[in-house]
This record gives C-alpha cells, sequence and structure tokens, in this order.
C-alpha cells in the first residue's frame, strides 16, 4: 500500500486518538484501549514498509503518549467502584444485549421444555431434582407446609450457602463460555430445565401459586443474575469464536475482561438474593401482597439496570458529545 493511501485510510482515526490524548474528546475505557492496539498494529506497519517516514515518527509519538496515559502509575479514585457501577459498566454492557438475549432465550426455551418432560414422565422430577429433595417436599406438603424446606438451617448459614453456590453457577456459566459458548449454553439449558421441572412438579400438587410466591421473593434476582453470568459466557465465546480483525488470543482476552466486569456487577445482586432467600423467603406466611411487591421491585431493578438504564445512560453520553 502507497504510504498516502495508508495515511488516508487511517488519519481519520488517528486524529479522534490525538484529540482523545489532549482531552479534546472523550470516550469509554475500552474504546480507548482499542484504539491504542490499532495504533500500535499500524506504527509496526509504518515502520515496516515506511521506516524513515513522518508518518512512523507521528504515530511512534502517539503511541508513546497513548502508552504513558493507559499505563502510568496513579491513584485509584475514592469512588472508583460508584464510577464502576454507574457508568462504566453501564456504558459498555450496552454492546452485550444481544448475548443477554440468547442467554435468556435459551433458559427460557429449556424452562418450558422441563415443564413439558415432567408432565409427561412421571420419574422426570426426581431425575431432575434428586429423590431425596421431592421426597423431603412430598413430606412437607402433607405436614401442610409445603416450603419448610426454606426454614430447615439457620438464616445465616443459609445466606452464606446459598450466596456461595449462585456465585458458584455463574462462574461455571461464565468460565465454559471458553468453550467456544457450548458451555455456557449447556448450564443455561441445565438450569431452565431444572426450574421448569420445579415449576411443574408443584403445579402438578395444586401448589403452582403458593411455590411461586415463595420462591420468586429470591429467585427473581438470582435467576436473573444467571442468565446475565450466561451473557459474560458467551461474550467470552464470541471473542473466541469471531476474533475479527483481532488475533484471536488479542480478542479473547478482550472477550474476557469484558466478561469479568459483567460477573463483577453480578455480585451484589447474588448478595440480595441470598440475604432475601435467607432471611425473607422462610416467611411463607407473609401476605400476597408483600411477597408481590418485592417480586416486582426485584423484576424492576434488574431489568432497568441491565437493560434500560445502559441503554438510556448511552443515549445521553452521545447527546453530550454531539455525536
Amino acid at each position: 500500500m502507497r504510504e498516502a493511501s495508508f495515511i488516508k485510510k487511517n488519519k481519520k482515526k488517528w486524529l479522534l486518538f490525538e484529540n482523545v490524548l489532549d482531552k479534546k474528546e472523550q470516550i469509554s475505557p475500552d474504546k480507548l484501549s482499542d484504539l491504542y492496539i490499532e495504533i500500535t498494529d499500524d506504527l509496526s506497519y509504518a515502520k515496516t514498509f515506511y521506516p524513515s517516514s513522518n508518518t512512523a515518527l507521528y504515530l511512534n509519538s502517539l503511541a508513546s503518549k497513548a502508552h504513558q496515559k493507559i499505563y502510568k502509575t496513579k491513584k485509584e479514585s475514592k469512588n472508583r467502584i460508584l464510577t464502576f457501577f454507574k457508568t462504566e459498566f453501564p456504558l459498555t454492557f450496552v454492546a452485550y444485549h444481544k448475548q443477554l438475549l440468547i442467554a435468556f432465550l435459551t433458559f427460557v426455551v429449556f424452562a418450558v421444555i422441563g415443564a413439558y418432560s415432567a408432565s409427561t414422565d412421571g420419574d422426570f422430577v426426581r431425575l431432575i431434582l434428586g429423590d431425596d429433595y421431592v421426597n423431603k417436599t412430598l413430606v412437607n406438603i402433607e405436614k401442610g407446609d409445603p416450603m419448610a424446606v426454606y426454614k430447615s438451617i439457620s438464616q445465616g448459614n443459609m445466606f452464606i450457602i446459598i450466596t456461595l453456590n449462585n456465585i458458584k453457577v455463574a462462574m461455571t456459566a461464565f468460565v465454559y463460555g471458553m468453550l467456544f459458548s457450548v458451555g455456557t449454553l449447556f448450564v443455561m439449558m441445565q438450569n431452565g430445565i431444572m426450574l421448569g421441572s420445579f415449576l411443574y412438579f408443584f403445579y402438578d400438587k395444586g401448589l403452582l401459586w403458593e411455590s411461586s410466591r415463595t420462591i420468586w421473593i429470591h429467585g427473581t434476582i438470582e435467576i436473573s443474575v444467571i442468565i446475565v453470568a450466561g451473557c459474560a459466557g458467551l461474550v467470552v465465546g464470541k471473542g473466541l469464536l469471531f476474533p475479527e480483525t483481532y488475533t484471536r488470543l488479542t480478542s479473547f482476552k478482550k472477550s474476557f475482561k469484558a466478561g469479568l466486569k459483567i460477573m463483577v456487577s453480578t455480585i451484589p445482586f447474588f448478595i440480595i438474593a441470598g440475604f432475601l432467600e435467607g432471611f425473607v423467603t422462610r416467611y411463607t406466611e407473609m401476605p400476597d401482597w408483600l411477597a408481590l411487591c418485592i417480586i416486582i421491585s426485584s423484576l424492576t431493578l434488574i431489568i432497568y439496570y441491565y437493560v434500560i438504564y445502559p441503554i438510556k445512560l448511552t443515549k445521553q453520553t452521545k447527546l453530550h458529545h454531539g455525536e
């Protein structure tokens, strides 16, 4: 490629990068990192084909300034955590709504399959939930307290056990994304079938409403963030399957970093879900209106933070920068 053509092709990108470094424009940290990688690639190309040119000198200067800006040691802001949850994560997550939708649809489809399978095969529920759980629940139903399982251990212990178990499931969904997304989809399938068969089991006993108003107190957030973890796994898988202009290793590193940020965002929600299951769900005698209030509030929180807020914040940011 002639040097003039090379400059014409990349000039706009270089000027954007220079303006960001000079604080004339603002972009997300991830986009800045992406631009830095592209600039260094362009620098390598220029050094190879135009080693003594002004283009190579210019790009070398840009890369040096960028390196100092991105990697220089500095104190983290006291509000770093707040900034992450308030702006940094939502601005990046909007790009992964497609993966979120895929994880959600996979989960729902297999939940329906789980319910249908339970309705056509009497042993399916025992196969999925285990004989021990089914037998204990049948005994509790006979005693008139079908949700007694949530009162079986102390509140504090249940909170810790449930929270750690949920995080384990979520991390599995995330890490299995390295199996080119197939592992993540398997985890979504597994948990969807489990939920569907669970709900049908209580429906078959005429207890669908009583079980739903109880389990969804904590399950609304719990299931939702497991699906979000599935989204993180699919992001990792996409980076491996579709590296685009990057090497597969670079693409994997970028996608893994993005997925890890998604996982960090779920930690507060898993704590909330664990708290609800450990300290609130056990009060099965609470009035329906209160249970519904908790369920609807939880669902609203999840939808707003992971769907509505990222879109809203992205639009506001684009308007602010005149895009």
